[in-house]
């Protein structure tokens, strides 16, 4: 789906047209947000967003990874397997599936940490205990009450912000504002920009953590794209935050081309972009996403050597504070479990 420009302006008649749906969506996503999920007897960290779209979730799960295993964890991440054609509960292998199988996300995820895909919910938790976790790492979910939440990690990009701050389809929130700040435990913010000021000074006052990050780009990969310009494309949920890093690492982005969320380029579309940047002299990049689904694709093996992937890591700035908060919500988290088994 390619986000409508209307939900980034202030106002709009097509918002104003559009709120008696909005306020249809928004009740009935207010009441599943009050609903009581299933406990999965071993803890639960959520990473997710308020709004539809990217904003930096699988980045965050990534680097979550790291400091779970850090602090003697065994993650598994729990994941819907959105654009996969399996229903699951399926254990990722990147040997055996493709990202039409699996999706592209957890496709990618999966060479890094076990990644359990299954459309339920509670269905993937079983799944994810059964593989020897001490924890799951839900990417995505923060508005399915299926599950019940231990933390909820919400992750928002600070160019970006709420857009309108409407509830979908007037706008892309997915549930109304306040019940979906009263459910964060803490806001991971992404980048340098002003506009999530709002939500972060909200979470911020409620005396929950704000967690300031930035996405590095892997810098061999950044030295072997600076030696000329390029044209970049994105299929993403968020197109312009990629072209924004990639400048920002100092490349010369001369062409950009954004397409919807896990877009399922034709062949055609390859090779039309191939030739673009041919004509002009322009190497071709695209995210480590985009390139994980192209790589899927049998009728695409051929061409994509051409196209360079752009991957990036999450980087938090205060990463002994994110360590402290997660081992006392684990404990609490398993203090309430043992209180409950006995």
């Amino acid at each position: 789906m390619r986000e409508p420009a209307f939900w980034h302006r202030p106002s709009s008649w097509q918002s104003l047209l559009l709120r008696p749906l909005s306020a249809l969506y928004g009740a009935v996503a207010a009441h599943r947000l009050e609903r009581k999920g299933v406990d999965a007897g071993i803890p639960v960290i959520c990473v997710g967003n308020y709004h539809v779209g990217g904003a930096g979730k699988t980045p965050t799960v990534l680097a979550l990874t790291g400091i779970l295993r850090d602090l003697g964890e065994r993650p598994v991440v729990l994941s819907r397997g959105y654009g996969g054609r399996l229903r699951g509960p399926v254990m990722v292998d990147r040997g055996r599936h493709k990202a039409a199988d699996v999706g592209d996300e957890p496709l990618m995820m999966a060479a890094h940490v076990p990644v359990a895909v299954a459309r339920d919910r509670v269905e993937g938790v079983v799944l994810a205990k059964s593989q020897g976790a001490t924890l799951i790492l839900m990417d995505d979910g923060f508005q399915n009450p299926a599950v019940s939440k231990d933390v909820a990690l919400i992750v928002i990009d600070s160019e970006r912000g709420l857009g309108n701050a409407k509830v979908f389809p007037a706008g892309p929130l997915r549930a109304p504002l306040p019940p979906q700040l009263v459910r964060t435990d803490a806001l991971v913010l992404i980048g340098q920009g002003r506009a999530a000021d709002p939500v972060s000074t909200a979470i911020a006052a409620a005396g929950k953590p704000v967690l300031p990050a930035s996405l590095q780009p892997d810098a061999g990969i950044v030295a072997g794209l600076l030696s000329k310009p390029v044209l970049a494309f994105a299929g993403i949920g968020d197109p312009a935050r990629f072209f924004r890093t990639l400048r920002a690492a100092g490349i010369d982005v001369q062409r950009e081309r954004a397409f919807a969320d896990h877009h399922p380029f034709t062949a055609e579309e390859i090779q039309a972009l191939i030739a673009e940047a041919g004509r002009q002299g322009l190497g071709l990049v695209t995210t480590e996403k985009d390139l994980t689904r192209l790589r899927g694709r049998d009728e695409l093996a051929s061409i994509v050597r051409e196209i360079a992937a752009f991957p990036v890591t999450l980087e938090f700035a205060d990463v002994a504070m994110l360590r402290s908060f997660l081992s006392g919500r684990l404990f609490k988290a398993r203090q309430k479990q043992f209180h409950a088994a006995g």
